[in-house]
């Protein structure tokens, strides 16, 4: 005859094996995180994952094109007067990056995780800013675009 502590031991590992596989059945369904970049100026840094990222397939035109028009992007306050470090995924550099100031190469690119900027670069016209805020995108990829992350760079008076 089963004791009742048998009974109760098998419902748990029954019931605990069920939770595993949920568990497991819910990480499949998640996406898969992009690789990251981030900017940091003086001791204040953001991080973003990709605005667009096809896991390392090409990005067509348009699809580009609206991500550089994506408006729900992280922000920095730059110092015209302090460096900008730019950061990126191992796997970003190994595809080669660019980085963009509204659109347009701003650099050539690069196969290094690490590049710094002077930040009057982004707000001086003569690179095509504007205003006192610039958008700046990190393109992956030297010839195929295969992943864009955007920031919005705010100049710090």
């Amino acid at each position: 005859m089963k004791t009742l502590q048998s009974v109760v031991r098998r419902r748990r590992a029954v019931a605990a094996a069920g939770a595993v596989s949920a568990g497991l059945l819910v990480l499949s369904a998640c996406e898969k995180p992009t690789p990251m970049s981030t900017i940091t100026v003086g001791t204040n840094s953001v991080s973003s994952q990709a605005t667009c990222y096809n896991d390392g397939k090409t990005l067509d035109v348009q699809t580009l094109t609206s991500c550089l028009k994506d408006t729900d992007i992280k922000s920095i306050s730059v110092d015209p007067d302090e460096t900008v470090r730019f950061g990126v995924d191992p796997k970003i550099a190994d595809s080669g990056w660019t980085i963009l100031m509204n659109g347009q190469p701003l650099t050539d690119s690069s196969t290094k995780t690490y590049r710094t900027i002077p930040g009057s670069v982004f707000f001086n016209a003569q690179y095509g800013a504007s205003g006192d805020s610039t958008l700046v995108s990190i393109k992956e990829g030297e010839k195929d675009v295969t992943g864009l992350w955007s920031f919005k760079l705010k100049k710090d008076h």
